[in-house]
């Protein structure tokens, strides 16, 4: 199965959440076991040989793809959450988005120097919520930060916020 097949899987929602925007919607993806099953294999051969600890989703969709891809390649899972949702002391960052501001968190015991941290989210648009998630693993100090998405658009050039030494991989591309 090629990119492109999964690529044309996925559903465009015009307007959501809020007029100009469209949402690309993975679950048309995510909802079929073979499609599901390569994203899996195609993510696991690019990160299985990377020595990562552990993979951070970001809420929420990167809780879909994050705990499965750290099943395959042996390595814990982290979840970076909206404000309020995790029962420990956290670390928070805001960030701008392309529709509004937001926040995130993490546990602060949820990683540590030792650690090879990959990134996970489904997509890649203005790189707002990933820069915010990066400089929140960043006060780990860990070892490597890898980041990685399903989808980029790459016209919002969001990978342009990282630094040049932050390896950034999306699988599908517009």
């Amino acid at each position: 199965m090629s990119v492109e097949i999964i690529k044309s899987k996925i559903r465009d929602v015009v307007d959501f959440p809020q007029k100009g925007i469209v949402f690309r919607d993975l679950t048309t993806v995510f909802k079929d076991a073979d499609y599901l099953r390569e994203l899996s294999d195609m993510l696991t051969a690019i990160y299985a040989e990377k020595g990562i600890t552990k993979v951070v989703g970001i809420e929420s969709r990167g809780f879909i793809m994050g705990p499965i891809l750290a099943t395959c390649i042996g390595a814990g899972f982290v979840p970076m959450r909206k404000p309020g949702k995790l029962p420990a002391e956290t670390w928070q960052e805001s960030y701008t988005k392309e529709y509004g501001v937001d926040v995130i968190e993490i546990h602060k015991d949820a990683l540590c120097e030792n650690d090879v941290v990959l990134l996970h989210d489904d997509l890649l648009a203005t790189g707002g919520t990933m820069l915010a998630a990066y400089n929140l693993v960043k006060r780990f100090n860990p070892k490597k930060v890898y980041v990685n998405f399903l989808v980029e658009l790459e016209f919002l050039k969001g990978r342009d916020l990282f630094p040049n030494d932050v390896e950034i991989e999306s699988l599908i591309k517009y």
